[in-house]
């Protein structure tokens, strides 16, 4: 009897995690992917926009200057993580594409006066034909805690105490360069189990999420 109980309260166990993971983790990809980028050669990862929650006695501590300065240098900081994950990832398993260095994408970006500021208001096209690249990775990091040394030190001077997030959550986009259409999304919640910085935050939520990337070659 105390056997069977057992079983029955594992299965229940179970059956929550499972669906709890499929909660926090989605992967959108564009039904026409083939089609669409077929001859997509070159990506470009441009800076991603973050946003970190702090607790209203924390941004009273905070200048609205050094309070959007932490957010952009969380942007670069996981922008490169990404770029690093692909580069890592491409040298195992060939993907179809490259990816377009991080200084050579800020450094186009930066000739054509766009900034973290303002890159929201162009298009993907508009990027792409910039930046020279056939799509675009963009995404979005909502946190409580910044990840990055560079931020997370920033913090610490402040506050006195440091330490990456423990919750929030990211989403990254593929977009194609002639269209603008959504390739492919991926969204997760961030958590404990994740790690306790940018890399690592990165390589354990794309680690499943690049087998389901099309342009992996297998």
């Amino acid at each position: 009897m105390k056997a069977r109980f057992t079983l029955i309260l594992c299965t229940i166990l179970l059956g929550l995690s499972f669906q709890l993971f499929a909660q926090t983790r989605s992967i959108y990809t564009h039904p026409d992917f083939i089609s669409l980028a077929q001859d997509h050669k070159v990506l470009a990862i441009i800076p991603f926009k973050a946003t970190v929650k702090l607790r209203p006695n924390q941004m009273k501590k905070y200048t609205p200057e050094q309070y959007e300065e932490m957010q952009k240098i969380e942007g670069k900081a996981i922008q490169s993580a990404v770029h690093s994950y692909f580069l890592k990832k491409k040298s195992k398993n060939p993907f179809t594409v490259s990816f377009q260095d991080i200084q050579k994408t800020n450094a186009l970006l930066g000739k054509n006066e766009i900034t973290q500021d303002n890159i929201e208001n162009y298009t993907p096209e508009e990027l792409a034909e910039i930046l020279g690249v056939d799509g675009v990775i963009s995404g979005t990091m909502n946190t409580d805690k910044p990840m990055s040394e560079g931020a997370s030190m920033a913090l610490g001077m402040v506050f006195g105490f440091y330490g990456s997030t423990n919750s929030g959550k990211i989403t990254i986009h593929i977009n194609d360069g002639e269209s603008g259409e959504l390739l492919w999304k991926y969204e997760k919640n961030l958590s404990r189990s994740l790690g306790s910085d940018t890399n690592t935050v990165i390589n354990a939520m794309m680690r499943k999420a690049s087998r389901k990337l099309p342009y992996l070659r297998m």
